[in-house]
């Protein structure tokens, strides 16, 4: 007889790590290296990424960096996003977890695979003004938008369903700027209103752009090749995404928020619902924490 129960859980692990098995083997690597990493338990990154919100972050920080043409450029051109979009997401999450949780060796190994990965992505966009403009994925602009649209969802999303963020939302923008120095961007936001005021700045100087591209990118993240125990709870932490964000942001995006005619639908709550259920799923305290504690453990950290 099937077990559903035991076949959810497996496909939750097996989009968000790659691995329906528990733990994943890269996971358990973080249980090696001889320093303590860049965060320890209790910082503001252990705090906020240690969440289940983090999933709906994953969702609106993809949704926020496809408006930036010279993102979009390179993500359209040179992945493999439509064809295999949770191994990218995997993949995306190993480096997260590898900065959040590992050595500093583990934090910058990963790292650099990403910008040696960087190195080929090139090409030419268009910009907001209409002017073509040649690019690198590992332009200092385009990292920056990449770094501050992950900062800033991961922020805002935890400050929606999540608890108190140790120090306060301050804390969590200056820790996880050494993210940002690692992927090579000078002088990263290190406050909340450092982090808004980037952000801002693009949008008023007209770097953002919404175009086809955009839009065939929202409908795929919309509507992922996810497995059918997954789609109705990935469609409310989609709406919690989509509710998350900025009204000129989401216009630019062509979304709005979820409602049955002129009535709004009760997003929020079952958006906590939904990731609790999630929660349930995966434990409270996921591998790569786990790994994590041990080496602080032999190190007599923690």
């Amino acid at each position: 007889m099937r077990n559903f129960l035991r076949e959810w859980q497996a496909e939750v692990k097996r989009t968000l790590t790659g691995s329906p098995d528990s733990p994943p083997e890269w996971a358990e690597k973080f249980a090696q290296g001889n320093d303590s990493g860049f965060f320890l338990p209790g910082s503001a990154v252990w705090t906020v990424h240690r969440g289940m919100p983090t999933i709906i972050a994953g969702i609106r920080s993809l949704l926020m960096q496809t408006l930036h043409p010279g993102v979009m450029a390179g993500v359209y051109e040179h992945s493999k996003f439509h064809e295999d979009a949770l191994g990218r997401l995997a993949r995306t999450t190993r480096w997260i977890h590898a900065v959040t949780y590992g050595s500093t060796d583990h934090a910058r190994a990963a790292t650099d695979a990403v910008l040696r990965l960087h190195e080929s992505v090139r090409g030419t966009y268009v910009d907001g003004a209409g002017t073509a403009r040649d690019y690198s994925a590992n332009d200092p602009d385009l990292l920056r938008w990449v770094h501050v649209t992950f900062t800033e969802s991961f922020l805002t999303v935890h400050k929606k369903w999540g608890g108190k963020i140790p120090g306060g939302p301050d804390a969590y923008v200056r820790e996880w700027a050494q993210a940002g120095r690692l992927m090579g961007i000078d002088s990263p936001p290190l406050t909340e209103a450092e982090l808004k005021r980037d952000l801002d700045a693009w949008h008023a100087t007209g770097s953002l752009r919404s175009d086809e591209r955009v839009a065939e990118t929202v409908a795929f993240i919309r509507n992922p090749p996810l497995h059918p125990f997954l789609l109705p709870g990935y469609r409310v932490l989609f709406a919690g995404a989509v509710l998350s964000l900025e009204p000129k942001y989401r216009e630019m995006l062509g979304l709005r928020k979820a409602h049955l005619g002129p009535l709004p639908l009760p997003v929020k709550l079952a958006t906590k619902v939904t990731l609790a259920v999630v929660r349930l799923a995966l434990g409270s305290r996921g591998p790569s924490e786990q790994a994590a504690r041990r080496r602080l453990r032999r190190l007599g950290v923690a």
